[in-house]
């Protein structure tokens, strides 16, 4: 097993206003960040306005834009997407982001932290997968899903019972870990698609 941590982006995909993400997002980068196999960048998208189409905004913003996140992206040998769910499926802002990259995503394993109601987000969950698919990534099987998530967390942001949210994302972690790595030493061997 390599020595060097996994480099790990945490995507915080909602900008709506009032979004429960960062509370979430937070809670799982200190999951990550206790392990030492793991260096973890968190990525927020309300800091990264990337416009839907290249015709709503000129090309040099999206060129700042874009070197300001792609990098980040490259950098990443492993993803972690926390999403919501909105109308059954992810953000526009997720779909916007990964859409603007291509070969970020390949070859690499993203795994999944879900919020929302009675379905815990895991419709949006469902719906990327096949979304990654396409960009040649690797989900993992297993992810953290918070079903009525406002009353799970406390007013200062720590999760009212941790115990199961604390042992799924162990088996995610453990998964992305085994997929990062094993992608990394088959990227290093032979470049994917070559």
């Amino acid at each position: 097993m390599s020595a060097t941590p996994l480099r790990l982006a945490v995507i915080n995909s909602s900008v709506r206003e009032g979004r429960f993400g960062p509370t979430v997002a937070r809670w799982f980068v200190e999951q990550a960040e206790q392990r030492t196999d793991l260096e973890v960048d968190l990525i927020d998208l309300t800091e990264h306005a990337l416009p839907y189409e290249l015709s709503h905004a000129p090309s040099d913003t999206v060129s700042a834009e874009l070197a300001r996140v792609s990098p980040r992206l490259a950098a990443a040998e492993a993803f972690v997407v926390v999403t919501p769910e909105y109308n059954h499926s992810y953000p526009a802002s997720l779909k916007n982001l990964i859409d603007w990259h291509r070969s970020e995503w390949q070859a690499k394993p993203i795994g999944f932290v879900s919020y929302g109601g009675l379905a815990g987000g895991l419709r949006s969950v469902e719906h990327l997968r096949p979304v990654f698919a396409e960009l040649h990534a690797v989900t993992v099987r297993d992810c953290v899903s918070f079903h009525n998530v406002w009353g799970q967390f406390d007013e200062a942001g720590a999760l009212v019972e941790p115990t199961a949210a604390s042992a799924a994302s162990k088996t995610l972690l453990d998964q992305l870990v085994w997929w990062g790595v094993s992608l990394r030493e088959a990227r290093e061997k032979r470049p994917y698609g070559a």
